[in-house]
């Protein structure tokens, strides 16, 4: 008997899919979406393979990363076209006002909006060559924090917590104290990104042994490890997330074709555990969500 109910593997799985990310395109990974028409396809793909819920970072028809409302909105018609999934709209950049990010959520109002609990370096090292593949600062002040939780909660918007270091973790329990986040809480366990916590198994048994009890928490797993952290999760008695924001490879030197293979994969790890994997239906129940 589980005393503590996020941690019970008895519980069905949530399975999302992150379809394009920010950073990559298409010269990295064929199969990353850029039109409306190709998020809906891959959104379908995700959904026909078993995930209930896609996070959307837009990008104007070119590829080009976007924040503009027009995007989002199309990117979020498209999808809501093809397929019943729960949308969610990413917030994070660089360099972006948080007006401009604020302004597409209120304007298209998904269901869930990322929440980035905390600054810090965030990077990609490349051992053989021994030098980064990319290196920024990831400002998310707290005063920032509290200026998009509390836009969400104005348009009824659920916050899925990104947690990329344990700190942020202590930061979502600040803002439950506030009273900015209400029971139940999502929260998204993000391991593997340098500048922030490696991805151990044992860090990930710690970081959900600090959640607040009846959390709904999933790893989002970066790159290779993704597939051994989705199988320490769904044992943990968490949900997953995978996609071609994280990870593009099915197996080691074999890339996905499309995010409907990952989640193909994931869907199969957990119910290769026992886990039953949730509906749309029995999702929007538990992390509360309204349509869209």
């Amino acid at each position: 008997m589980f005393h503590r109910p996020h941690l019970d593997p008895s519980r069905s799985c949530i399975v999302s899919c992150a379809l394009s990310g920010v950073v990559a395109n298409r010269a990295q990974c064929p199969a990353i979406p850029y039109t409306p028409e190709e998020y809906a396809q891959e959104a379908r793909r995700a959904y026909e393979a078993g995930a209930v819920s896609v996070h959307i970072h837009a990008r104007s028809p070119d590829g080009v990363p976007s924040f503009a409302i027009e995007d989002y909105r199309n990117i979020r018609d498209a999808i809501v076209a093809q397929c019943p999934v729960i949308i969610n709209f990413s917030t994070g950049a660089v360099g972006v006002s948080v007006e401009e990010r604020v302004a597409y959520l209120r304007a298209v109002k998904p269901a869930v909006a990322a929440l980035n609990m905390g600054s810090m370096n965030y990077a990609k090292y490349n051992a053989v060559k021994k030098k980064f593949v990319f290196d920024f600062l990831f400002p998310n002040p707290h005063a920032e924090i509290i200026a998009f939780v509390t836009a969400m909660r104005e348009e009824k918007i659920r916050p899925e917590m990104e947690c990329f270091d344990l700190g942020h973790v202590g930061s979502a329990r600040v803002l439950a104290d506030m009273g900015l986040v209400d029971a139940p809480f999502q929260l998204s366990l993000v391991m593997g990104v340098v500048g922030g916590i490696p991805n151990t198994t044992e860090n990930l048994v710690h970081m959900a042994n600090q959640l607040p009890d009846g959390a709904e928490w999933q790893v989002v797993g970066i790159s290779h490890d993704q597939w051994r952290l989705c199988a320490a999760a769904g044992a943990l008695g968490g949900n997953v997330r995978v996609g071609l924001e994280d990870n593009f490879y099915v197996t080691d030197g074999r890339m996905a074709a499309s995010n409907g293979e990952l989640v193909a994969k994931v869907v199969r790890m957990m119910r290769d555990q026992g886990r039953k994997i949730a509906s749309v239906d029995e999702a929007r129940v538990r992390l509360a969500t309204t349509w869209t």
